[in-house]
């Protein structure tokens, strides 16, 4: 009972990024995993695997595709572990790693992403509420499409203003609701399946692109926010547990909708045009239609709850003096505004479709510096330094850790140089004739670097004292 003091379902939860105690962390690796489940087991998955088979490559090589691109859902897990040991999210952790300036400045452009990924999502729950209007014979103008925007926002606002309780419990229901939706997806799609689809396939510079989708759209998508979750589980935990649970409760919902969205994709006509509101639902009998939508909706507003959480606590620890609820309100406004953007100006959805297809180029370096720090440090943090004002021993020379800041650096050189993407082709990638392997160059090239350079300091701030208790979320954000 001690431990559930301050961690209820439908109240809101008072901490942010400051240090949850031992005391307060009810959370169990089984529910953890289910609220994971809750938000993969998601038709957004389902279009990524169509997505993959709409590139060209037979059903055979997208499945394979599929298979090894979620098996880095393991990375994900072990991008987890610190939150236990920390007691706190992954941008907090981020301060022993980065030191208090650049994690502010990576903090921030987390925020920037998780905001992107909120307005798509949004985007797609407005435009699946206007498909269900016209499927009831009305004909929705702009001051009702901005009404569904208004509508829609608020509905998406309150799992993440409450909270990781609230999350874990509604996300956890949803997830067997979901899965019941998956199966009978599968069931109704079994006889449009065409296993023989571009049966020749791809060539191996497609592959490497049809791996970003599934990895970018997956689980290295989900590594800067992994701890934002698994920091209400004991200090004491198993850490196989911990990755066990993230990468099962995560992966395997994923993998199941990635693989059925490949093989509802290998019998449509232009599976490349399939969006979770435009071409799936015709895979489908037309009766289906309003179930689909309905489906969609609810699958869309719990998927952005987990962005909107993680995006308030980034707005936290990137130095906004509010509370996690007052962020998270804030990131609503800032997600409707731009959701209406982009309903009303085709231009700007191609716009943020192409940043979030670029988010991997600081994000993946972002993750080889994170583990490859965590790796060096064996869960040896000083709890005192990483959440007094001053940062102790995490403050380092002028506020920054160097060695993490050229490997971050680096590895996003890597990888735009072998980048493929609408705005964007690195030279690596031209001359490999349009291949891209920018998520592998930018982890590896990062967590080479910081492993080389890094090592002597981390070893020496592991053998330094600690500097007292950890401070309050107040404090930590207004650190300078």
């Amino acid at each position: 009972m001690e431990r559930e003091r301050g961690y209820a379902s439908f109240l809101v939860e008072r901490r942010g990024i400051d240090h949850v105690p031992d005391s307060e962390r009810p959370l169990s690796a089984r529910a953890l995993a289910g609220l994971w489940a809750g938000a993969s087991f998601n038709l957004k998955y389902v279009v990524y695997g169509a997505l993959v088979v709409g590139l060209g490559v037979s059903l055979r090589q997208a499945v394979l595709v599929i298979v090894a691109g979620n098996l880095a859902w393991v990375v994900t897990g072990l991008a987890s572990l610190q939150g236990p040991v920390t007691g706190t999210t992954a941008f907090g952790v981020g301060l022993a790693v980065f030191g208090p300036r650049p994690n502010r400045a990576l903090a921030a452009l987390n925020w920037l992403t998780q905001v992107g990924f909120e307005t798509l999502g949004l985007a797609l729950v407005v435009l699946a509420g206007l498909a269900l209007a016209r499927e009831a014979g009305a004909d929705p103008g702009t001051p009702a499409t901005c009404a569904l925007v208004v509508l829609a926002a608020l509905a998406q606002l309150v799992l993440p203003w409450f909270g990781h309780a609230t999350l874990t419990a509604v996300l956890k229901v949803l997830g067997w609701l979901f899965a019941g939706s998956f199966v009978a997806l599968a069931v109704l799609a079994a006889p449009r399946v065409h296993l023989a689809a571009a049966a020749h396939g791809a060539s191996w510079q497609v592959l490497t692109i049809a791996a970003v989708i599934v990895l970018s759209g997956g689980a290295m998508s989900w590594t800067e926010n992994a701890n934002d979750y698994s920091r209400y589980l004991p200090v004491d935990v198993p850490a196989r547990r911990v990755v066990g649970a993230v990468a099962l409760g995560g992966g395997v919902p994923v993998l199941l909708a990635e693989l059925l969205g490949a093989a509802v994709a290998s019998g449509l006509h232009d599976p490349s045009s399939v969006s979770v509101v435009s071409g799936l639902p015709g895979a489908f009998p037309s009766w289906f239609t309003v179930p689909y939508l309905v489906v969609a909706i609810c699958q869309l507003l719990a998927i952005n709850a987990l962005d909107l959480y993680s995006s308030g606590v980034s707005l936290q620890a990137a130095g906004a003096p509010l509370r996690r609820s007052q962020c998270v309100v804030v990131d609503t406004v800032a997600c409707a505004a731009l959701t209406t953007w982009a309903i009303l100006s085709s231009s700007f959805t191609v716009l943020v479709g192409d940043f979030v297809q670029l988010i991997m180029v600081w994000l993946a370096p972002w993750a080889g510096v994170y583990l490859a720090d965590a790796a060096l440090r064996r869960g040896r943090y000083d709890l005192g330094s990483l959440f007094s004002p001053s940062a102790g021993i995490y403050g380092r020379r002028g506020g920054w850790n160097r060695s993490a800041v050229l490997a971050q650096l680096l590895g996003m050189g890597a990888a735009l140089s072998f980048t493929d993407s609408g705005p964007f082709v690195g030279p690596l990638s031209r001359l490999s004739g349009g291949a891209d392997l920018s998520i592998y160059l930018g982890f590896g090239v990062a967590a080479g670097v910081y492993a080389l350079l890094g090592r002597q300091r981390v070893r020496a701030e592991i053998a330094e004292p600690g500097t007292g208790e950890p401070a309050s979320a107040a404090t930590f954000a207004a650190r300078g």
